[in-house]
């Protein structure tokens, strides 16, 4: 039983580890990325979809993402999607094909981006605090009930406790990387 809360929450854990990575991922630094466009939706006939849902999403260069719709006729709303984004992109319509160059950071915009990334970094560790207490608090109902003794429970917390430092360590490792990739000039 004690096995089985601990392989939960590792398992939890985990899978807070790598939302963090996608939610990084989509993160700008000076280079394209497809993956920058995944959480822009546009309007097709009525209802919200991903851009990658209604046009094919490609790199033209290392600074230039290029975005061809699979209807001509969604091009401008695509554009617009783009444009009305958080993301700060300007993209250029040439016929059927949009360009989505990627302007260059400036300082103040990479440290509003730090801001964002230390953010994204800090909900993901209280998501691993808030895993390890409800495996504490499963273990303390389980010692309540007195189907586990208390050297039981103190051994389980601190084997809960080990994987709550392994996984915060690892975020901030991915944290480090993500901040020097973004004052990268």
């Amino acid at each position: 039983m004690v096995n089985a809360i601990e392989q939960s929450a590792e398992e939890k854990m985990k899978k807070s580890v790598e939302s963090l990575k996608n939610n990084l991922a989509k993160v700008r630094t000076g280079r394209a990325h497809t993956g920058l466009l995944d959480q822009v939706s546009v309007d097709y006939y009525g209802s919200q979809v991903s851009i990658s849902q209604v046009a094919n999403i490609t790199l033209l260069d290392a600074r230039t993402i290029s975005v061809k719709p699979y209807e001509s006729n969604m091009a401008a709303p695509i554009e617009k999607a783009i444009r009305d984004s958080d993301l700060g992109l300007n993209p250029a319509a040439m016929g059927d094909l949009i360009r989505v160059p990627m302007p260059m950071l400036t300082e103040e915009r990479r440290k509003d981006l730090i801001k964002i990334v230390r953010s994204e970094t800090e909900d993901a560790r209280v998501a691993v605090r808030n895993i390890r207490r409800d495996a504490n608090n499963e273990f303390k109902k389980l010692l309540k009930d007195k189907e586990i003794s208390e050297d039981d429970n103190r051994r389980a917390e601190e084997a809960i406790q080990k994987l709550t430092d392994k996984y915060i360590a690892e975020m901030d490792k991915i944290l480090e990387v993500k901040e020097k990739d973004l004052m990268e000039v």
